[in-house]
C-alpha cells in the first residue's frame, strides 16, 4: 500500500551550529510557521513532507539535527544514506559562518553518499546588523561546491526556494536516485529502521 504514495524518497538534513535557525526552517517549510520562542533541538527532530515535481510524487524525510557540543556523536549516523544537506549559519553571527568548514568536514566524514548535493543558507537575513555579507556566502559556496541561498524563516524568504533547488539537483543526479523507489517490504523495513534509531536516539 505504501509503495504507491511516492516515486521517490529523499532524506534531507539541516544541519549547523546551535540557534542558527534550523528547526525554524523547518517549520517554516513544513507548515508554514515561525515561532519566536522555538526551543533548542534535543538531539535530532524528524517530519516529512510530500511535493509534486516534474510529474514525480517525492517523499521528504526532513532530519534537523541539533548544533550542541553534546549531541554530535547521537548524530553521526544521521549523515547515513542522506541525497541533500542543508548547512545553516545566522548572516548575524560570524562565529556560524565561521563553524561552517566543521560542518563540512562532518559530512564528508559520515556522508555515505559521496554526490550528495550541499546547499549552505544564509539565515536571518530579516535582521539588521549582518556580519556575514551575501559575497562572503557565495564565495565560499562556491569554492566548496555547494549551492547558496539566504533565507528567513520569519518572513519566508527563500525558504521553498531553498528545498526546491535542492530537490532539482538530486533528480538530475543519477547516483542519487538509485535506491530513493519504494519496493514494498524493503520501503517499510527501513521505515522501521528509521523509527527505530529515532528511538535510540532519543532514549540517550
Amino acid at each position: 500500500m505504501g509503495e504507491s504514495t511516492h516515486d521517490h524518497l529523499f532524506k534531507l538534513l539541516i544541519i549547523g551550529d546551535s540557534g542558527v535557525g534550523k528547526s525554524s526552517i523547518l517549520l517554516a517549510f513544513c507548515d508554514d510557521e515561525f515561532n519566536e520562542k522555538q526551543a533548542s533541538t534535543i538531539g535530532v527532530d524528524f517530519k516529512t513532507k510530500f511535493m509534486q515535481v516534474r510529474g514525480k510524487k517525492l517523499k521528504l524525510a526532513l532530519w534537523d539535527t541539533a548544533g550542541q557540543e553534546r549531541f554530535r556523536t547521537l548524530t553521526s549516523s544521521y549523515y547515513r544514506g542522506a541525497q541533500g544537506v542543508i548547512l545553516c549559519y545566522d548572516c548575524t553571527q560570524k562565529g556560524s559562518f565561521e563553524h561552517v568548514k566543521f560542518w563540512q568536514d562532518e559530512v564528508r566524514k559520515y556522508s555515505t553518499n559521496q554526490d550528495a548535493i550541499l546547499m549552505l543558507v544564509s539565515n536571518k537575513v530579516d535582521l539588521p546588523d549582518p556580519q556575514v555579507t551575501r559575497q562572503e556566502g557565495e564565495e565560499f559556496a562556491f569554492a566548496n561546491s555547494m549551492m547558496f541561498i539566504e533565507t528567513s524563516a520569519k518572513t519566508r524568504q527563500g525558504i521553498k526556494q531553498a528545498f526546491e533547488e535542492v530537490v532539482f539537483k538530486i533528480l538530475d543526479t543519477p547516483s542519487l536516485l538509485q535506491s530513493t523507489q519504494p519496493s514494498g517490504a524493503r520501503t517499510v523495513n527501513s521505515a522501521s529502521a528509521n523509527q527505530a534509531a529515532a528511538k535510540d536516539g532519543c532514549g540517550c
